[in-house]
């Protein structure tokens, strides 16, 4: 089965991560993978171990944009001349919708939208998507709510990625004395994720902890004169392809998001046994019911600074919390599970 993923880029973000674990996860059940994206360090990665790649201009919301990066996955499609299309959120599924031939139309993944914009994002896939796919049960639910027939819940999973270096190594290459609690953000650095809630929320966390954000985007400027207050306890990373690396050197993972769907950076953290203090938005909840970590409310920097607080300084919840996260993702979140109920729903949809 021929899959082609059209997806806007192929950067650090969640929905990013999920195309490259499918694609190396693919051969394993008959699947041969390709990707039409804006580009990114995770294409160039595909790119060299031999998936084919296709650029993509980004659309960008405007109908000019839209319409060539529809042409060039046109071109993508007629040349790659895939039994299925899977995009990925919803300016992909129109690029998507518009490039195949009349009668054909993509399969969605759903990886969330901000509140305001469910009523459109709905209005969108009901003309464009054969099928969607929600990334968690909150967002099929809200989806619904919106008008669009309930999509079928795929939860994302985890594609193990082992550390390259060590948490000494790691630490030192930042400057970071192996016994300061770190606290480590992955996200980008846009609206969205809410680093001005979490900067208010590092000021009120005592001790001499640093909070590493690896991530990039339109608000850094903007954060790196905010966290100026705070001296060398904050650390911009930038983007970083070394996930699992970092992880390994930090302590507590932390997310302040105004949304989300089913983020793969707590995941991430679960698998790697690391807690996570993260905001009750999308399908966070869920996956940390189980254990794994501390759920706080949206846009609340006084709860944040507590679960943080907590779990860096008392090693015992630390402990305790880490072992929770690893038996919830075990046990819910493997790969395997995912890529058969894709399989089976794209095998369907030829």
């Amino acid at each position: 089965m021929r899959v082609l993923h059209v997806i806007s880029e192929m950067g650090a973000g969640g929905a990013e991560t999920l195309v490259a674990g499918m694609v190396a996860r693919g051969e394993e059940y008959g699947w041969v993978s390709a990707v039409a994206s804006g580009g990114g360090f995770r294409a160039d990665a595909l790119a060299a171990a031999g998936t084919p790649t296709f650029p993509v201009p980004l659309a960008r919301r405007s109908k000019a944009g839209v319409l060539k990066a529809a042409w060039a996955t046109r071109r993508a499609i007629a040349r790659f001349r895939p039994d299925v299309v899977l995009a990925h959120n919803v300016g992909a599924s129109l690029v998507a919708r518009l490039a195949l031939a009349p009668g054909r139309r993509p399969l969605t993944v759903f990886h969330g939208v901000a509140e305001p914009d469910y009523a459109a994002a709905a209005r969108i896939l009901r003309r464009t998507s054969g099928r969607v796919v929600a990334v968690s049960a909150a967002t099929a639910d809200r989806l619904a709510a919106s008008g669009l027939e309930r999509p079928v819940v795929i939860r994302n999973a985890v594609f193990p990625r082992p550390p390259v270096f060590g948490r000494a190594e790691i630490r030192a290459s930042l400057g970071v004395p192996e016994r300061t609690p770190v606290a480590l953000c992955l996200a980008r650095l846009e609206p969205q994720k809410r680093h001005d809630v979490l900067l208010d929320a590092w000021a009120a966390v005592g001790g001499d902890a640093v909070l590493w954000l690896a991530g990039d985007g339109s608000l850094r400027p903007e954060l790196e004169r905010r966290a100026q207050e705070l001296g060398r306890r904050v650390e911009f990373l930038g983007t970083r392809a070394d996930v699992p690396d970092l992880l390994a050197a930090a302590d507590v993972t932390v997310l302040t998001s105004d949304w989300e769907g089913l983020p793969l950076a707590v995941l991430e953290s679960m698998a790697a046994g690391r807690p996570v203090v993260a905001t009750d938005v999308g399908g966070i909840a869920g996956v940390l019911a189980g254990g794994g970590g501390i759920v706080v409310p949206p846009g609340d920097p006084a709860a944040t600074a507590a679960a943080l607080t907590t779990l860096l300084f008392d090693s015992a919840a630390r402990e305790t919390t880490a072992r929770a996260g690893i038996r919830a993702v075990e046990r819910d979140y493997d790969p395997h599970t995912l890529m058969k109920s894709y399989d089976e729903l794209l095998r369907g949809a030829r």
